[in-house]
C-alpha cells in the first residue's frame, strides 16, 4: 500500500506546491513510484508547476462524477515512467466532495504507487480537512519568518488531532547568509517553536525561480536539498541541509557580504 503524505501550511505562498512538485520527482529519482494529487481545489495549478497542464484531459471531478475512470485521468509527468499527477479542475473550494469520497478514490490505486502526496490548500478550512482526511502522515511547509510560523503552529495544532502516523517539519526559503548574521531564524529554532520534528531545510535560491519550479539542475543546493529531504522520507535518514556551509569561514563570511550588498 501507497503512503499517503499531506503536504500544507498556515500561509498561502511559502511554496507548498513546489515541493510537492520537487519532493515527488526526487523520491521518483530513487527508484520510488509516486502519484502526486492536487486537492486544492481553489488554486489548483500543480499540474502547471509540473509543466503538464497541455496533457490533462480529465480531472478529480470527472472521476467522483464517474465521467472516466482514475486510470484515464492520471497523467504521467514528462520521461518519468514513475511519477503520476491526479490534477484538479477549477472547482469550488467549498465543493460537497468529502474526504471520504478523494479516500475511497485514492485506496482503488494505492497498490500501484509506493506514495500518493497531496497538495493541499493553505490554511484550516473545509479543504485542509478533507485532504487530511486522506493521509497517513503530514508535512508542514513554513517559511522562516514570524507570520508563517504563527499559522503553521495553528495548522500543527489541529493535525494533532487526526489519527496521523506522523507530522514533519520542512523550513522553505532559509538564507544562509542571514542565519549565519542572525537576520533570519535558524530552522531548528523553528522546529522547537513547533514542536514537531525538522525533516527537512530548503534554500532561498533563483535557480528554483528560473526552472520553473520543477526542472532544478543537478548541480543547484536546491537539488540537493530535495535529494536529502526525499531520503528522509524514504530510507528514514536524518540528513539536514545546511544553508550556512557556504557562508562559514573567512571565505564564506565574503561571499556573505557580497550577497548581502547585492
Amino acid at each position: 500500500m501507497a503512503k499517503k503524505i499531506v503536504v500544507t501550511s498556515g500561509k498561502g505562498g511559502v511554496g507548498k506546491t513546489t515541493i510537492t512538485a520537487n519532493l515527488g520527482i526526487a523520491l521518483s529519482n530513487m527508484g520510488a513510484k509516486v502519484l502526486l494529487v492536487d486537492i486544492d481545489f481553489g488554486l489548483n495549478n500543480l499540474d502547471v508547476v509540473l509543466g503538464v497542464e497541455n496533457k490533462v484531459c480529465y480531472d478529480i471531478n470527472d472521476v467522483l462524477s464517474c465521467r472516466c475512470r482514475i486510470k484515464q485521468a492520471l497523467v504521467q509527468c514528462g520521461d518519468k515512467r514513475s511519477l503520476y499527477i491526479l490534477p484538479s479542475g477549477n472547482l469550488n473550494p467549498s465543493s460537497n466532495i468529502s474526504g471520504q469520497n478523494i479516500k475511497l478514490l485514492l485506496d482503488s490505486v494505492d497498490i500501484l504507487f509506493d506514495y500518493i502526496i497531496l497538495d493541499c490548500p493553505a490554511g484550516i478550512d473545509i479543504g485542509f480537512h478533507r485532504a487530511v482526511s486522506c493521509a497517513d502522515s503530514a508535512i508542514v511547509i513554513a517559511t522562516p519568518n514570524l507570520t508563517s510560523i504563527r499559522d503553521a503552529d495553528k495548522v500543527v495544532s489541529v493535525l494533532k488531532s487526526y489519527e496521523l502516523d506522523n507530522i514533519g517539519l520542512v523550513v522553505n526559503r532559509a538564507r544562509g547568509d542571514l542565519i549565519v548574521s542572525s537576520k533570519m531564524m535558524l530552522p531548528y529554532d523553528i522546529e522547537q517553536i513547533l514542536k514537531i520534528k525538522l525533516i527537512g531545510v530548503l534554500p532561498e535560491e533563483d535557480s528554483v525561480f528560473l526552472s520553473s519550479g520543477y526542472k532544478l539542475s543537478s548541480r543547484t543546493q536546491s537539488y540537493k536539498a530535495y535529494k536529502m529531504l526525499a531520503q528522509n522520507i524514504h530510507n528514514g535518514t536524518k540528513k539536514i541541509y545546511d544553508a550556512t556551509a557556504k557562508y562559514s569561514g573567512f571565505f564564506g563570511s565574503i561571499r556573505g557580504s557580497i550577497k548581502r550588498r547585492v
